[in-house]
């Protein structure tokens, strides 16, 4: 009885630590980010101002390797994560509260970065019929799903949030692009732009264009 009894406890503890590390938020799937951003230089697709003193990188998140930290399959959803890296290597602050950042695709549309709505409300449009489960003869008809938290887990952890980027400092997150319709290979001749950066005087910095070709020539065919 003794040994009955100590195996169900063990058992007991062994199923609890299970279930705890399944529900933390800092469980395997998600306890990785992406790695250290570096200076924005030593990316592919870069423009870089000298005059300015400014670099800015993009670094498309385009395969389900790259994306595996993210609590969300956004590539499956028609949403493509891109990592800004924004380098400063001048002697004054430069701010981005104004800034404008825009996916621009080969044939010329204007995409602006998306929200957490814009991702939910597709998610909840694909999964609002839930799904069919074939059971035998009959199929069990599942309830939808609702990822709405960890889209908005994710743009907390990951999303571009700094404001201003502090002389001789790298800041680094990510965007989100509605890539939906743009075809199977929707960075091939496309660039990010970004518009409205300002200095310390409030000055405007020349526009930052980004061809995401440069990306693509680094990558294994």
């Amino acid at each position: 009885m003794m040994i009955i009894v100590g195996r169900m406890k063990r058992l007991w503890s062994l199923l609890t630590a299970v279930l705890f590390f399944l529900a933390s938020p800092c469980s395997h799937a998600f306890e990785h980010g992406p790695p250290p951003a570096k200076d924005a230089t030593s990316y592919p697709a870069v423009d870089v101002h000298p005059d300015e003193h400014v670099a800015i990188a993009a670094e498309p998140y385009n395969t389900a390797e790259k994306i595996r930290f993210f609590r969300v399959n956004y590539l499956d959803h028609q949403f493509l994560p891109i990592r800004i890296i924004i380098t400063n290597s001048g002697d004054k602050p430069i701010s981005l509260d104004q800034a404008r950042i825009y996916f621009i695709s080969a044939a010329g549309d204007r995409i602006p970065a998306a929200e957490p709505d814009d991702i939910e409300r597709r998610i909840s449009l694909r999964d609002k019929k839930g799904s069919d489960i074939p059971v035998g003869p009959i199929k069990l008809h599942t309830k939808p799903k609702t990822p709405d938290a960890k889209v908005e887990q994710d743009f907390s952890d990951y999303e571009y949030q700094a404001l201003v980027v502090e002389p001789h400092t790298t800041r680094a997150g990510f965007l989100f692009y509605d890539i939906q319709g743009l075809g199977s290979s929707p960075l091939h001749g496309a660039k990010l732009l970004l518009r409205q950066l300002k200095d310390a005087d409030g000055k405007e910095l020349f526009y930052f264009e980004i061809p995401f070709d440069k990306y693509l020539q680094t990558q294994p065919q």
